[in-house]
C-alpha cells in the first residue's frame, strides 16, 4: 500500500513544481498544437481531485462549478476561466484534505468500494474498490504531467 501511495504523492508533488513554475502566460499556452491549454489541464485535474473526495469517503466535492467548465466541455478559448492563481489554489486544497484523508486509511479501507459504484456492481466486480480508483487517478495525473512539461520551454 505505501508504494502505491508513494506514487500518488510523488506525481502530486511534481504536479505542484510544475504548477508553481508555470507562468500564467505559459499556462494560456497550448500543450501542443491544437491540443489543450496549461490553463485547462490545471482546472482539470483540480475538478477530477475534488470529485475524488466523497468517492473515497473524504468529503463533499469542492468547487463544483469547475465540472461545467473542465469536465463537462473541451478547452475552449472563448470560455471565461478561474484565474490560474485561483486554480492552483483549488488544486493544493482538494490534494491537501485528500491526503489528510489517505493518512488516517487503512489497507482494508483501499478495498471498499468507492461512492460511484452501486453495491449491487461492487459485489459484481469487487476490483472496483478505493485502491483501483487511486491507480487509475495517479496513471491519468501522470499522463498530463506528460503533456504540461512541454509548457516549460514555452
Amino acid at each position: 500500500m505505501k508504494c502505491l501511495l508513494d506514487n500518488w504523492y510523488s506525481n502530486v508533488s511534481r504536479m505542484d513544481n510544475l504548477f508553481d513554475l508555470l507562468t500564467d502566460d505559459q499556462l494560456q499556452q497550448q500543450v501542443s498544437p491544437g491540443r489543450n491549454r496549461g490553463i485547462y489541464l490545471l482546472g482539470h485535474m483540480a475538478a477530477v481531485h475534488s470529485r475524488l473526495l466523497p468517492m473515497v469517503g473524504a468529503g463533499d466535492q469542492l468547487h463544483t462549478y469547475l465540472d461545467e467548465i473542465f469536465l463537462t466541455n473541451p478547452d475552449n478559448v472563448n470560455t471565461e476561466m478561474p484565474a490560474a492563481a485561483d486554480l492552483r489554489k483549488y488544486w493544493k486544497e482538494v490534494n491537501g484534505k485528500l491526503a489528510t484523508h489517505f493518512s488516517g486509511m487503512t489497507a482494508d479501507d483501499w478495498f471498499t468500494k468507492h461512492s460511484a459504484v452501486s453495491a449491487e456492481d461492487f459485489a459484481k466486480e469487487p476490483h472496483r474498490n478505493k485502491l483501483n480508483l487511486l491507480i487509475s487517478r495517479t496513471t491519468h495525473m501522470a499522463y498530463h504531467f506528460g503533456q504540461l512539461i512541454f509548457l516549460k520551454s514555452k
